[in-house]
């Protein structure tokens, strides 16, 4: 309740900041944002020290991490794409300028970045929002659990035995003439992938 009052505040106060007829269209964008359907899509584009990961690690992979979770090496990068389906119910379209972000994985904060991109969903439509992170793995497992660390980058790869826990936090800004406004609160996603079925 206190998140709707919130974002209505933003929106009323931009209201008096701004004037013209494009102003409407934006300031509904937005709300339908707030009030769109986000669930898990897919990960994609997921490499291991550089490597390519389309599936389960070969043999020399699977050592390699081991190793670098075991202190053998220093770093060890894994990057992917988060993507998220994105559904609009309303009847006019739903969309944002930028976006700020927060990743955490099993109560583990991977990351936070910006999206500097426009996105938009039309109305009954479901778009794809691709989020692109980067994380050292061996930083995380050095600060965090180990064993925490090992279990998500199993799944990661595709050879876990228990599902991850994924809280994404989404801050929207959109474009208001010729202000930048950004959402006050974070837009939560919780889902879970991996394990076994």
């Amino acid at each position: 309740m206190r998140r709707n009052i919130l974002f209505k505040t933003v929106i009323v106060a931009a209201l008096f900041m701004l004037t013209g007829c494009d102003l409407a269209q934006m300031l509904q964008s937005a709300y339908n944002l707030k009030n769109c359907e986000y669930k898990y899509h897919s990960i994609s584009n997921l490499k291991l020290s550089n490597t390519s990961l389309s599936g389960a690690p070969s043999a020399l992979e699977a050592i390699q991490l081991l190793a670098a979770l075991n202190g053998l090496s220093s770093s060890l990068p894994l990057d992917f794409t988060l993507n998220l389906d994105v559904h609009n119910p309303h009847e006019t379209t739903a969309g944002f300028s930028a976006l700020d972000y927060i990743i955490a994985i099993d109560n583990i904060e991977f990351t936070n970045g910006s999206l500097n991109q426009a996105f938009s969903v039309g109305s009954g439509d479901t778009q794809v929002l691709p989020i692109r992170i980067g994380v050292d793995i061996v930083k995380l497992a050095n600060e965090h659990s180990k064993d925490a660390v090992i279990k998500i980058v199993k799944n990661f790869i595709g050879i876990g035995d228990s599902s991850t826990n994924v809280s994404v936090k989404l801050k929207p800004s959109f474009n208001m003439g010729s202000k930048i406004v950004q959402s006050p609160v974070y837009l939560p996603v919780d889902f879970s992938f991996g394990g076994k079925k």
